[in-house]
């Protein structure tokens, strides 16, 4: 069995004293809204009434998938290696929001299908050159597997390590969509024809492809173990129609949480990468901020299921961490306004009691 993670929700102890003082700032209860939200569960996970977002870092997961064989996406597999130099080079959408916004960026190459050249930026954990096509066979060994994970622990290790108190995920792979929408449906167990959507733009006939090779893929993986995918565990899942990248982040994820340390959820694949992570320890949840509702037709009913309320709905579905990024200077405003705003007692100001 892969790692194994100690997360314990965090403590409730704090929580009077936080909603007392979100409160008596100058403004009618309620006033400002999700704001308000953010600020209670940052101060809540870091365990104080003055929480800290002032060192951030965006960690993009890269790796390529075998589905792509299939036909299942618009874009030919490498896209993915020219992206991850794109990234590098700063610039793709999430290379310029980071810099807008004085965060650092690090991209890490988990199972991209080429040799990359090292870089600052870049951080060498290559699983495999691609996972295994998983319509035909299980996408990765259970060694793989353990693998993935511990380059997500690793990452959020050495970031938090450096002092990072927020951490934002990204993802990059061709097929990535394809592969989040088998995991989702055979963690939650929607249909293949709900959890399929456009990616980087399919029509509807490819729509319907998809959702034909998703299960495809899963009744082929359901033969091979002798198993309902209800009843797979975490590794069995993984390992059947997983992907490295998405696995790194819930991997990721875990660490973060275990380290009480607060991470952003960009879009429908991190979501679906936060999903897999409460399969396996469910308090990973607890640690996380939600950026926004992409445009994937999945995202909706998955943040639904987490029951998550995410921050924007801008109309988004480029992934590579994108909406973690535009969330951020409102994450910053959260903690701006509990550590900042004067209360009705310090400004002299009649509250409404």
């Amino acid at each position: 069995m892969f790692k194994q993670f100690t997360i314990q929700a965090p403590s409730v102890r704090i929580e009077a004293e936080l909603q007392h003082k979100i409160d008596n700032k100058t403004k009618p209860l309620g006033a400002l809204g999700e704001l308000e939200s953010i600020a209670f569960q940052l101060g809540k996970i870091q365990q104080t009434t003055t929480p800290d977002v002032s060192k951030p870092q965006m960690i993009i997961f890269a790796a390529d998938h075998g589905v792509v064989a299939q036909g299942i996406s618009l874009f030919p597999q490498e896209v993915t290696p020219q992206m991850v130099m794109n990234f590098l080079m700063g610039g793709a959408a999430v290379s310029v929001f980071c810099e807008q916004h004085n965060v650092p960026l690090r991209i890490v190459d988990v199972g991209v299908n080429a040799e990359l050249e090292a870089h600052p930026l870049l951080g060498a954990r290559k699983v495999a050159f691609s996972s295994q096509d998983f319509s035909q066979q299980a996408a990765m060994t259970s060694t793989q597997l353990e693998q993935a994970l511990q380059a997500g622990v690793d990452e959020a290790n050495l970031a938090i390590d450096k002092g990072v108190n927020l951490l934002m995920f990204g993802e990059m792979g061709i097929g990535n969509t394809c592969v989040s929408s088998c995991m989702m449906t055979a963690l939650i167990g929607v249909s293949a024809e709900d959890s399929a959507g456009r990616g980087t733009g399919l029509d509807s006939a490819g729509v319907s492809h998809k959702a034909r090779i998703i299960e495809q893929s899963l009744q082929r993986a359901e033969k091979e173990t002798g198993q309902l995918m209800s009843d797979w565990s975490a590794q069995t899942l993984a390992e059947q129609v997983g992907g490295f990248e998405i696995l790194a982040m819930a991997g990721a994820m875990l660490q973060s949480a275990q380290r009480q340390t607060v991470f952003v959820v960009d879009g429908f694949i991190c979501s679906v990468a936060l999903l897999f992570a409460q399969k396996v320890a469910p308090d990973v949840r607890e640690y996380a901020v939600f950026a926004h509702q992409s445009n994937e037709k999945a995202h909706k009913m998955l943040l639904s299921h987490l029951k998550a309320e995410p921050i924007l709905s801008l109309d988004l579905r480029l992934g590579e961490g994108s909406g973690a990024i535009l969330a951020y200077p409102l994450i910053q405003s959260a903690c701006a306004f509990l550590n900042k705003m004067a209360s009705f007692e310090s400004a002299g100001v009649t509250d409404s009691k």
